[in-house]
């Protein structure tokens, strides 16, 4: 095991839309949510430079625009949906507060971000539509080098916020907490991470915690463990111990989260994305002294290298090619 320290972090909202993408590199917005009742959820995922995209690694990484998606899963006992359609330069447009990939768009704005899903399920082509809206508090403008190394960047803008679910198909709404969150890289994840696990879960003080675990290909671990506030500060906590929790049910993705000693539930989880690269899971843990639910995910890096592995990946992920330069014109 190499050197255990902490991510280094300084000020600066990277998050706009619109940002400068380098080639052979990536950026992503992330949302995920859990509903009230704890019977739904969903993440959603805006990609440009698509970083788990075969076709992108496949093209050499050249044109990062041209490998764009904005990924949805819904997840329900029985409103279960997943749709990945990337798609190319000319079906993408930007601006400062607004995202399009096809007909797929979202938009920030200031207390607030709107998400409309119109989408279409591989393999099996059902329709993923509806719209999805989160309020939001003061954005958090610190960025995190997760790496170390100053190629991967991580920005959590709104760890806690509520949302409301409204889907004409598959027919679904509910409302509950919701987080959202910015990557953004300048090197493919695979060249720098072996592993990595992340878990966030919103305390009874209606604060937030995060764990942030990544360990590096030259030996290196970085740890992040952190509490959010509505107000858009935060404060570092002492890092808890590791506990390492049960494989992933088909493709053995290694699991562990970091929590309080007096975590001993550590095998209540609840596989929401089982894929041969990564892991996202609802888990029962405790931090800050507390019962907490929280949102976990775990990225094998080695997986991903894999040609075999990116071979598999079309039948989730079809492409619709698209040419030209990406625009940034408001809608």
């Amino acid at each position: 095991m190499g050197l255990v320290s902490p991510l280094s972090a300084r000020q600066l909202d990277i998050s706009r839309f619109d940002l400068d993408v380098p080639a052979g590199g990536y950026a992503w917005w992330y949302v995920d949510a859990l509903s009230d009742d704890g019977k739904y959820g969903f993440t959603v995922i805006a990609f440009i430079g698509s970083v788990f995209s075969p076709y992108y690694a496949w093209s050499g990484r050249a044109r990062p625009h041209n490998h764009c998606a904005i990924n949805v899963a819904l997840y329900g006992p029985d409103r279960t949906r997943w749709a990945m359609t990337e798609r190319g330069a000319r079906d993408l447009e930007t601006g400062p507060d607004w995202f399009r990939v096809g007909p797929s768009e979202i938009h920030r704005r200031p207390d607030s971000l709107e998400i409309q899903i119109c989408e279409r399920g591989a393999p099996f082509p059902r329709k993923v539509e509806g719209t999805i809206r989160l309020t939001l508090d003061t954005p958090h403008q610190t960025i995190f080098d997760i790496a170390g190394n100053g190629r991967h960047d991580w920005q959590p803008i709104a760890p806690s916020a509520r949302v409301e679910v409204a889907f004409t198909a598959p027919e679904l709404s509910w409302s509950g907490q919701a987080y959202f969150d910015h990557n953004r890289g300048r090197a493919p994840l695979e060249d720098d991470f072996s592993y990595w696990d992340w878990a966030r879960g919103d305390l009874s003080s209606g604060e937030t915690v995060i764990f942030y675990n990544t360990d590096l290909r030259d030996g290196r671990s970085l740890r992040l463990s952190r509490v959010f506030k509505k107000d858009g500060t935060s404060t570092p906590i002492p890092h808890p111990p590791k506990h390492i929790l049960k494989p992933s049910p088909i493709f053995r993705i290694k699991r562990r989260t970091a929590a309080d000693t007096a975590y001993v539930r550590k095998g209540t989880i609840q596989t929401l994305e089982d894929t041969p690269f990564y892991a996202r899971s609802v888990i029962d843990s405790w931090a800050m002294g507390e019962p907490v639910r929280m949102m976990h995910e775990s990225y094998v890096g080695g997986r991903f290298r894999s040609p075999i592995t990116k071979l598999m990946l079309p039948f989730r992920m079809p492409r619709i090619a698209g040419s030209g330069k990406p625009t940034s014109s408001r809608p």
